[in-house]
């Protein structure tokens, strides 16, 4: 088979608009100084939840609301509140505490780089 110009531009367009879609698609990741989280609260960085629920044990959660995916945008001690429908989630475990939402947030691990923390997706 003949590889036209047609057909190779053609391939590499999907190729492109694949790879291109599946960056779209990935999970988000932050960094922040671990002393800039709170204890016993936390603190939202480019669409990740930082908590701190006990000094030194840091957790991260997807900013995105279970419920209907809406950026979650509001702390309030150790909650973490989707201001759109107010369903509120526990930071220590990710649950929620009330609302709409059927489930709790998305955890992701965390790793200590230095000073730094960030987290890792899955």
């Amino acid at each position: 088979m003949n590889c036209s110009r047609r057909l190779f531009l053609l391939g590499s367009a999907t190729t492109f608009a694949g790879a291109y879609l599946a960056a779209c698609g990935s999970e988000p990741t932050a960094q922040i100084a671990a002393t800039e989280v709170p204890v016993g609260s936390g603190i939202i960085v480019d669409g990740i939840i930082f908590a701190q629920p006990v000094e030194g044990e840091f957790k991260a959660f997807s900013a995105k609301c279970p419920h209907q995916g809406s950026t979650i945008t509001k702390i309030e001690g150790s909650d973490a509140i989707c201001t759109t429908h107010f369903s509120t989630f526990d930071m220590t475990t990710g649950e929620v505490v009330s609302g709409p939402s059927p489930k709790g947030l998305t955890e992701y691990e965390v790793a200590k780089d230095g000073a730094l923390i960030k987290n890792v997706p899955a």
